[in-house]
């Protein structure tokens, strides 16, 4: 039998950072990456200005305490849950919290730890009767989206987006498969919300299948759910795999879950807040335009998506919603949508035999590319042609829901740490002759909240997509040739030594 926190009533296990979002913010402050702001921060505009410079700047995590409106616990607000830092130890610290790894944690050792439950069995979620979640229930009457703070985050954005960073839960009319997934929403009236529900994302697919028995789709919203399990909400994992079961697997441990008030959805015990009701198959309302991940808003870019009626709220005492505000470099969007993409990316080739050894999404690329290294050794096994391989790559990729929001694949060898946007693109520049290195896919489905995409030059819904081989037709046959002109590369150990250890003395990096 598990202990529990006598404050709480949280079995201790589920108290740990990465299966608790309170226990996560307490992580945050205790690797002086929080920083608390006790003074009154107005939702319209300014609390988005906070957050958008600290994603920017790879600041400390901003934690409003004193939200203008918030009233009876709902609610503070957590900015930038999952973006850099400017520590170079600890770069990746905020997202290796989310799992439960050292701060100190690479970006390789997180997507590892990401795409492990692939290989290990999976552990379902334990059904308890009440949790945290609990604590405050409000019916329908009780609240009032538009007096709640749901933050504007953009000044051009077309309403206040209060899902930015939760989780929705939907289940299959059959119960076999239910999703956790993330998409946006805005706030609609008083107890509606509406946002996209985009093929071919799960919620997508999921909601059609209950337009076919037209009834609306039970339906929940959480905030401030187990950091690990958000990001196997960002993950593209595949069809019919249910995320709670993922998340079991992927932290050894199964996750507290509770059934919602007014449906037989089953959330997070200790989630901050739960937004329950349904999801309209028929209603639709304007949404948009908002600034999203690629980094533009684009005026007057509304659409008509599917309404969220919400009939119930239960929520934590003074509950945490936490935000993400999109844009630029680096953010949520980046660090995880796109990280985790790549992470599925190589999953899916190394099981296709497929000599991929590495891939990671450049978060200079508003994370559109993909960087992948090639096992060059294994690569001349195969006796291939650049032509055949890059169509090997590109047919499979671009096929799957993984490669989805990619739009490019670089191709490099193991010279290149594609982890630094700088190797990349040197082999980029370098090593793919445009065109004739290239493979392009102009039937595959791209991704429309791309600008090119939406707003350009050609179909917003399919093509757009390439590979790019930056192997060098050497790399194909007997291996590298050549050495880098770099410090690296260029000089004998024993000197790079000798220069390292004087550097300061003579001046430099002081």
């Amino acid at each position: 039998m598990s202990s529990r926190n006598e404050t709480t009533n949280i079995p201790s296990e589920q108290l740990e950072p990465q299966l608790n979002f309170r226990s996560f913010v307490d992580a945050l402050k205790a690797d002086n990456d929080l920083v608390e702001i006790d003074d009154e921060v107005d939702p319209h505009l300014e609390v988005g200005a906070i957050i958008r410079k600290v994603c920017e700047t790879n600041e400390k995590a901003p934690l409003f305490n004193n939200v203008k409106g918030a009233k009876n616990g709902l609610w503070r607000i957590l900015g930038a849950p999952a973006s850099l830092r400017n520590d170079p130890e600890q770069t990746y610290g905020r997202i290796a919290r989310h799992l439960g790894l050292p701060p100190t944690a690479s970006m390789k050792e997180i997507l590892e730890l990401m795409v492990s439950p692939a290989r290990a069995a999976p552990i379902e979620p334990r059904i308890v009767a009440t949790g945290p979640c609990k604590e405050n229930i409000l019916d329908d009457g009780e609240f009032d989206f538009m007096k709640l703070p749901a933050p504007m985050l953009h000044q051009s954005d077309g309403g206040r987006y209060i899902q930015t960073y939760g989780m929705h839960i939907v289940q299959t009319p059959d119960g076999k498969w239910t999703n956790w997934s993330i998409a946006r929403a805005m706030v609609d009236d008083k107890n509606h919300l509406v946002g996209l529900v985009i093929k071919p994302q799960h919620i997508w697919q999921i909601h059609q299948m209950w337009k076919k028995i037209g009834k609306d789709v039970p339906w929940a919203l959480c905030f401030g759910v187990p950091p690990a399990a958000i990001m196997a909400s960002s993950m593209p994992i595949p069809d019919g795999v249910s995320e709670a079961s993922y998340v079991g697997a992927m932290t050894g441990k199964a996750l507290d879950v509770v059934k919602c008030e007014t449906n037989n959805l089953l959330v997070p015990a200790n989630a901050e807040i739960v937004l329950e009701g349904t999801l309209s198959i028929t209603e639709t309302a304007p949404e948009g335009p908002f600034g999203e991940m690629h980094g533009y808003v684009f005026k007057g870019d509304t659409h008509e998506w599917p309404r969220y009626k919400v009939n119930k709220i239960t929520h934590r005492n003074d509950a945490i919603l936490p935000v993400s505000n999109c844009g630029r470099i680096t953010d949520e969007t980046h660090t995880l949508i796109g990280s985790l993409a790549a992470a599925q990316i190589c999953e899916l080739c190394q099981r296709a035999g497929l000599p991929v050894k590495e891939a990671f999404a450049p978060f200079e690329t508003q994370v559109t590319w993909i960087a992948m290294k090639i096992d060059t050794e294994k690569l001349r096994d195969m006796k291939t042609t650049p032509e055949v391989f890059r169509k090997q790559i590109g047919d499979l990729v671009f096929s799957e829901k993984a490669g989805y929001t990619i739009h490019r694949l670089v191709l490099v060898g193991e010279d290149i740490d594609i982890y630094n946007f700088k190797d990349v693109l040197f082999a980029f520049s370098t090593r793919c002759r445009p065109g004739t290195d290239e493979t392009f896919y102009q039937e595959c489905m791209g991704f429309p909240l791309i600008p090119y995409m939406s707003h350009g030059t050609a179909s917003p819904n399919t093509g757009g997509k390439v590979v790019s081989d930056a192997l060098l037709p050497v790399e194909y046959i007997t291996g590298q040739d050549w050495e880098l002109a770099d410090f690296a590369n260029s000089y004998p150990q024993e000197l790079r030594d000798k220069v390292n250890n004087r550097w300061q003395q003579m001046g430099f990096g002081v």
